[in-house]
Formats: structure tokens, sequence, C-alpha cells
């Protein structure tokens, strides 16, 4: 008797995404573990964040097939689509992931606290006052536990940051997904939210997928980082031999034109 193996928490096998006649992701195949840490680099279009939008259902594959936590999110194999996208079944996907924008999303009109607690609230259903209490823990668990009555536009952006964070946390997702949360901040704030992404990624059985172009961060998080170009996989491994003795003549030209940024 074998013992059971744990499934990948993410699966991409042979997908193929094209917006009209450019192709974003050309025959893409990737693995994560759980647990793992990976960081996606890579020139504007390369994919990344496509690649982010199809495990949210955002947006549909063209061909190939994608699998989340061991379950079929999308197959598209041999031209058909061999899997409907019905209500129960994005619900039961999106309750598995977990994605922070780079625009931080906030609602405007909504207290830090509220910004969080409206996730629980009114997609799993907890109560008012139980869903405030663990919104309270959890800005308490990115820093935040002196900031529960303030309003966005009260708050710095590396805070709105930790406020989104902290919403996404409250589904308790499998995956989180980062795409360029720390781009569109001062280089000041930058290490307070690289700082609770530190800690979640300490946290065992948290999978998370990070898209950035600040190497620093790259270097600061993943087990393993990836180059794509052109929907495709060109290098990866781990961040000290990507990022300082990379093999591939593009990443190397990539990673020269990011030094120079």
């Amino acid at each position: 008797m074998t013992e059971a193996t744990t499934p990948p928490a993410i699966v991409f096998d042979d997908v193929s995404k094209r917006f009209g006649e450019t192709v974003v992701l050309d025959h893409f195949d990737l693995t994560v573990p759980q647990g793992e840490k990976l960081v996606l680099i890579g020139p504007s279009g390369s994919g990344k964040s496509t690649l982010l939008r199809l495990l949210m259902t955002l947006d549909t594959i063209d061909a190939g097939r994608i699998r989340l936590g061991g379950e079929l999110l999308a197959d598209m194999t041999g031209g058909v689509e061999r899997l409907k996208w019905t209500n129960a079944h994005l619900r039961r996907m999106r309750n598995l992931v977990g994605m922070v924008f780079q625009q931080f999303n906030l609602f405007p009109h909504m207290t830090a606290l509220e910004n969080v607690a409206s996730g629980l609230r009114y997609v799993k259903g907890v109560a008012k006052e139980a869903a405030q209490d663990q919104a309270a823990q959890l800005l308490g668990r990115v820093g935040l536990a002196d900031k529960l009555g303030h309003y966005p536009i009260q708050l710095s952006g590396g805070q709105q940051q930790r406020v989104a964070i902290a919403r996404a946390l409250a589904l308790s997702p499998q995956v989180m997904l980062f795409d360029e949360v720390t781009s569109a901040l001062d280089p000041e704030l930058v290490s307070e939210v690289l700082d609770v992404m530190r800690e979640l990624s300490r946290e065992g059985g948290l999978t998370m997928i990070v898209v950035t172009h600040q190497m620093g961060v790259a270097r600061a998080l993943a087990d393993r980082v990836c180059f794509l170009e052109k929907g495709r996989l060109v290098e990866q491994g781990p961040p000290g031999q990507v990022l300082d003795a990379p093999q591939n003549p593009r990443t190397q030209a990539f990673l020269r034109a990011v030094q120079l940024t």
C-alpha cells in the first residue's frame, strides 16, 4: 500500500492564451508544489499577470488544462471545452485563491475594519460581530491594530496595501497571488509591505505566487524564481542562481536592464 501524496497546489499543463493575434501564454507548463513561494519575473507582456488572472478565473484559456489543489480549474484539451464553468465551480475555485493587486482596490467609504470584514460577511456568511472580530485579528497580524477605524484616504500606500493583504487572507485561501504589490509604493514604504509578505512566507502551507519587477522582492521572498518571456518559461531556479548567475542570454539581458532602471 502506498502513501497518498499531496497534489501540487497549481499545475499549468500545455496552456495557451491569446488576446486577438497576440499570444500571451504559449504551450505553458508549470507545477507549483504546496507551500512554495514562487516569484515570476520578466518583461511587460510576458504573461505573468495573465497567469494570475487565469488562476482567479478572470480570464479563460484557449488550450490546455489548469489544476488547482488537485482539482480541475479549467480544461480545454484538444480544442474542446471539457469543463463548463458553473457558478458553483467558480465559487469553489475562487475560495481557494486570494489576490492582492498593484492598486489597493479598497472600498473608499469603508474603514479598514469594514474592508476586511466585508468578505467574511458577504462571501462566507459570517455574522457581523464575528466578522469584525476576525477582521481586527487579521489587521493586527499585518501591523494595523491601531488603524481599524481609519478610512483608506487616511492611510499611507503601504498601510492600504496591508489592509488589502488582510482582506485577501480573511477568506482563508490556499494560494495567495501578489501582482506588483510594491511597485506603486514610495521606496520607504516597500519594506513594511515586504515584511508582512515575508512573515506570510514563513507560515507553513500557504502557497504564494508573486509577480514583480523589483529584484529585491524576488530575492527576499522566493523559493524559486521563474523568468518568462513571450508566454514561455525561459529559465527557473533558486533566486541566487537565476538572479546572480542566469544561464539564458535573455534572462541575462533582462536583469542588466532592470539594474539600470
